[in-house]
């Protein structure tokens, strides 16, 4: 497959968005090559841009890279720094002239997928053992901020998650068989997908991919009917509020049935019922329709990358007629440490509790007032220990050192123990600072609390040690703001309600009674806020791949905004 590059001390980068199914399946075949010839391969984001993938490049000293054919332009980009190192292109479709005559000037050599593979039909490799601490992947993770960092993954880590998944599924009654499909739609590069496909490659299962527009996802899922969907939370909000839209569309008889399906099945579901037993003939009658949307025969949902709020989880366990877990992990942990179990609707809002293989223990954060040891509630940042951990950062030992210590990765997150064992993420150690009297504020905390409100679709909140209050930029939901300006008498598209003063008064007095709801602090509530009819997107540098804030990004981009209503208020 790689005729020319055997020693360890190659790396490749594979730069590509989601394919065909008839493209995807070389992505899984380069990384199975990489392996058996003890290659690294160095995953990239499409999405990072050509300052990010020219990093990458030049740090991980790349001197092969694998493409997308639509992607060689990008690659392009990155020349001359990245041509230091990079040796060969391979285009997983074909070649264009012009590409070809600027990679040659350049002194290196393209070619395509089919010619890549004929260099080297005819030879014969010796395949030398691996060994279980053998680097097998550098995944440079998305960062909200600074450069990507390179992930070390070992063999041994990629095998150990692999089996706590396949534990944790047996445990559960979820064995996975070949006539299993899931659905990727996550970036290939991500940790999350990456292990969930050698699961199923493990189990001789199906994989498809989708067509790369989260508008027509639902549509691709219809078509491949896939028996497990591992999702971000953006993605499960926009199937919850597309359910939302279509039931208030019904009329009146179908949203009455329907309303009293739910409170039927969701009772039953919080008493203890396994989810089939709830409501069999309201599953007949109502909700089958909605698991035919996901194609009729998905089994198992999984969230992860990022929190999922609490209601939707609930919901959709409710009315999809399927396991929705929520789960938890990063690229240094090999994606899953926390799952939360199937039929527990203790769990709700929690990531359940630790994956087999793996140990957690929560270390005090006294300036944030967490208590690892209180015989209350446990609460402190979360320090994960185990086979499935990263071998370090690239080239980056001080940083490896700051996060791993005596064998614990501290990750930054904010852990909170429940009584049932599972974990509750509530806060980011990084994500504090201080109000101008000097109280502390975890704003990760704060947007988990606000993200809840009705009608707002995201929310990034502001503060500083110079300000006594908070300001908030808010995405809303587009029906929502619309059907409130229809009953109010304000006019205009959507861009034009959401800059009027009248529909900034209703948003924000939404926000501060879902603050007073969840008993917040005066200090922690918003005082003003910026509405933006333009979601948080990565073309404007505002979030990752994973859709994670990237918070000096947002502040750059939103200055001007948020020193207005700090003024507005003065």
């Amino acid at each position: 497959m790689l005729p020319f590059f055997a020693s360890e001390n190659w790396l490749v980068a594979s730069l590509s968005c989601h394919f065909t199914v008839c493209e995807g399946s070389q992505v899984p075949t380069l990384h199975k090559a990489c392996n058996a010839h003890g290659i690294y391969c160095v995953p990239l984001y499409d999405t990072l841009g050509a300052g990010a993938v020219e990093f990458v490049l030049c740090h991980a000293e790349v001197q092969i890279a694998f493409v997308e054919e639509k992607k060689i332009g990008e690659m392009l980009k990155t020349f001359p720094n990245a041509t230091k190192y990079l040796k060969t292109i391979v285009s997983f479709g074909k070649v264009d002239p012009g590409h070809k005559e600027k990679v040659e000037q350049n002194g290196l050599s393209i070619y395509s997928w089919e010619e890549f593979l004929q260099l080297g039909g005819e030879e014969k490799f010796e395949l030398t053992p691996k060994e279980k601490d053998d680097i097998c992947t550098i995944m440079y993770t998305s960062g909200t901020t600074g450069d990507p960092k390179g992930v070390l993954i070992s063999n041994k880590s990629i095998v150990t998650i692999v089996s706590a998944v396949d534990e944790f599924l047996n445990n559960s009654n979820e064995q996975l068989g070949g006539d299993d499909v899931y659905i990727s739609y996550l970036p290939l590069a991500h940790i999350f997908d990456r292990v969930i496909e050698e699961v199923f490659i493990r189990h001789g299962a199906s994989i498809g991919f989708w067509r790369g527009d989260v508008k027509l996802l639902v549509e691709d899922i219809g078509e491949l009917k896939p028996t497990v969907f591992c999702a971000v939370p953006r993605v499960l909000d926009r199937i919850y509020g597309g359910l939302q839209d279509k039931i208030t569309a019904g009329g009146f008889l179908k949203k009455t049935l329907f309303n009293v399906a739910y409170k039927y099945k969701q009772g039953n579901m919080l008493k203890g019922s396994k989810h089939e037993e709830a409501a069999a003939v309201f599953d007949k009658l109502v909700f089958t329709k909605v698991k035919r949307g996901l194609g009729g025969r998905v089994r198992l949902i999984l969230s992860g990358a990022a929190p999922l709020s609490r209601h939707v989880e609930e919901y959709l366990r409710v009315v999809t007629c399927s396991h929705v877990l929520q789960g938890y992990g990063l690229t240094e942990t090999c994606a899953g440490s926390f799952v939360s179990l199937p039929n527990n609707m203790s769990m709700l809002g929690t990531v359940g509790p630790p994956v087999p293989y793996v140990e957690v223990r929560l270390e005090s954060v006294p300036e944030m007032g967490y208590d690892a040891l209180s015989s209350e509630t446990p609460r402190g940042e979360i320090c994960i220990r185990g086979d499935t951990l990263f071998s370090g950062y690239y080239k980056r030992e001080d940083l490896t050192n700051e996060v791993l210590v005596d064998g614990w990765f501290h990750t930054g997150d904010i852990g909170e123990w429940q009584s049932d064992g599972s974990m509750k993420i509530i806060d980011r150690k990084k994500n504090i600072f201080k109000l101008s009297q000097g109280e502390y504020v975890a704003v990760e905390n704060l947007e988990n609390i606000f993200g809840q409100t009705p009608g707002v679709d995201s929310i990034w909140v502001y503060g500083n040690s110079f300000e006594s209050s908070l300001v908030a930029v808010v995405n809303p939901n587009k029906q929502a703001l619309e059907r409130w300006a229809e009953s109010n008498g304000v006019t205009g598209d959507f861009a034009t309600i959401c800059e009027d003063p009248k529909a900034k008064e209703f948003v924000l007095g939404e926000l501060t009674k879902m603050g007073k709801e969840k008993k917040l602090k005066g200090f922690e509530l918003i005082r003003a806020v910026h509405l933006d009819p333009a979601p948080f997107d990565m073309e404007r540098d505002l979030i990752t791949p994973t859709y994670k804030k990237k918070r000096p990004q947002l502040l750059k981009h939103y200055q001007s905004i948020i020193d207005g209503m700090y003024k507005s208020m003065k």
